[in-house]
């Protein structure tokens, strides 16, 4: 019988090559030229979406049949399945970042988390635009691979002496709530990007903080809070308790959180 950690390797391996697999059917999406449409909630898809959702899905499906798989198209198009907060399930950002994506600029990734009872326990973060992919399982490390090169494990770091450097969202870049958040805080710099790499450059050790107070889904933040909490850090809800943030929510819909790297206190 394979022993349970053995199968979570396996199982991120599985998450690892498909997403490689889909962030290659982007990048040719992309080669090809496409055109952007809009979805019920007006925000942007592409064929690449579809595209990777769709080897992505069939490729877990096929794989771990026992397993649920909750797509972001398929939620829009009705037909993924309902919330259990006591199953496993898989969630999937096939173009965490559309908007990215189809300004040209390199800030997209795809995303295949493992939830189980509530809580990201694994998770594959591809970069398309750099040929960077991101792996984890909580508890167990983190790692990184670059572009045709090796594997290396990567973990959070302590903040450096010259200050915090803080990740936030392209498209909120005007918030009034984040200038309110860091007061106080000795902070380096912040840089606005889109998508997961906000997580992944946490996690690598390349940034410290990261507050979301717009909305995100289930699907955009379940691989890559299980990359960085792999790598020592923390995904937390911005409320006043602050507990971690959980999977399997009404409308698979996220509250305010915070990430952050070997220094939670800089979340407070």
């Amino acid at each position: 019988m394979t022993a349970p950690a053995d199968a979570d390797a396996a199982l991120l391996e599985l998450a690892a090559d498909l997403a490689r697999r889909a962030a290659a059917a982007i990048m040719a999406v992309r080669a090809a030229g496409f055109a952007v449409a809009r979805k019920a909630d007006r925000s942007p898809v592409t064929e690449a979406d579809r595209i990777a959702e769709a080897l992505i899905v069939e490729g877990l499906r096929a794989a771990t049949p026992d397993i649920p798989v909750v797509a972001e198209e398929e939620v829009e198009a009705g037909t993924a399945p309902t919330p259990d907060a006591a199953a496993r399930l898989w969630l999937v950002d096939p173009l965490d970042g559309t908007r990215e994506f189809a300004a040209g600029r390199e800030a997209f990734t795809v995303n295949i988390g493992l939830v189980a009872a509530r809580r990201a326990v694994l998770g594959a973060v591809a970069v398309p635009a750099t040929g960077e992919l991101f792996g984890g399982i909580v508890g167990r490390g983190a790692w990184k691979e670059e572009a045709g090169g090796p594997r290396r494990p990567i973990a959070v770091r302590s903040p450096p002496p010259e200050g915090l450097t803080v990740m936030a969202s392209r498209h909120y870049a005007d918030d009034p709530r984040l200038p309110a958040f860091l007061a106080g805080r000795r902070v380096a710099r912040v840089v606005h990007i889109g998508s997961a790499v906000k997580f992944c450059r946490i996690a690598e050790g390349a940034a410290d903080l990261y507050p979301r107070f717009g909305p995100t889904s289930e699907w955009d933040t379940a691989a890559p809070q299980a990359v960085l909490e792999a790598a020592g850090g923390t995904v937390r809800r911005l409320e006043a308790a602050g507990g971690p943030l959980l999977y399997g929510k009404p409308g698979w819909e996220n509250p305010a959180f915070v990430c952050t790297g070997a220094d939670p206190a800089a979340a407070r």
